[in-house]
């Protein structure tokens, strides 16, 4: 006999949209939003000439997947620069932040490997 798992469905019109001032977050998935332990999935959208504060977390890594736009990723001091469908993982405890270099708005995939990710502001 097949084993039957509660599936439970995040509706689109229950994501909340964080407002910063270089653009917007959503999460979709992690210990914060209440359906994953081991997982947290979210959207960062920045716009042209944002830029997150330079931070790291300690228990995990992140994945970051441009989806659309042009972001300059600087991680560890090094500085890359991803488009569309590019691939940057950032290892746990290494300072790293996201610039929006395009003229458009930048929409980029984030995935850590915790549904509780640390988070601590670099100087």
């Amino acid at each position: 006999m097949e084993k039957t798992y509660d599936t439970p469905l995040l509706p689109a019109s229950a994501i909340e949209t964080i407002n910063e001032e270089w653009g917007t977050l959503q999460w979709f998935a992690g210990s914060h939003v209440g359906n994953a332990e081991g997982v947290t999935l979210g959207r960062m959208t920045m716009r042209p000439g944002g830029s997150n504060a330079l931070h790291s977390h300690a228990n995990c890594e992140e994945v970051l997947l441009v989806l659309r736009g042009l972001v300059e990723q600087v991680v560890g001091g090094r500085s890359v620069e991803q488009r569309p469908g590019d691939v940057v993982v950032v290892p746990a405890g290494v300072p790293h932040r996201s610039i929006n270099i395009g003229a458009d708005e930048a929409e980029v995939m984030i995935a850590f490997g915790s549904g509780a990710r640390a988070f601590t502001y670099e100087q």
